[in-house]
């Protein structure tokens, strides 16, 4: 039942022997019948070689880079201690709250 069903060798196909056979004697009609001869391609005009700029690095833009630079990193830290000082404010002002709420709700449990 699990077992491959093979042809036996006698009956498979061999590579010089194929299933298909080639299609041979084929005549093309022309899609028309004004006789006219085919234009000729026209020549391929000459590559023309890419010329890009060159980037040229003198002492003003290399001190335009190096601010900028600076200026993306202070304000990227910038914000970032920013974000980092609201979150220890707000942990801060949470713990403080849970404090004060755990001593008014255990003080009448002291009375």
């Amino acid at each position: 039942m699990f077992t491959p069903k093979i042809p036996p060798p006698d009956t498979a196909p061999t590579p010089a022997t194929s299933l298909v056979q080639p299609l041979t004697d084929i005549t093309h009609t022309p899609a028309c019948t004004c006789h006219h001869t085919p234009a000729a391609a026209p020549a391929p005009a000459p590559a023309a070689p890419v010329s890009r700029p060159a980037v040229q690095l003198t002492p003003g833009s290399l001190l335009v880079a190096a601010a900028g630079g600076t200026a993306m990193v202070l304000i990227i830290g910038t914000v970032l201690v920013s974000m980092l000082l609201a979150t220890a404010i707000t942990a801060a002002s949470v713990a403080i709250c849970a404090v004060v709420l755990r001593s008014l709700l255990n003080r009448p449990s002291n009375r």
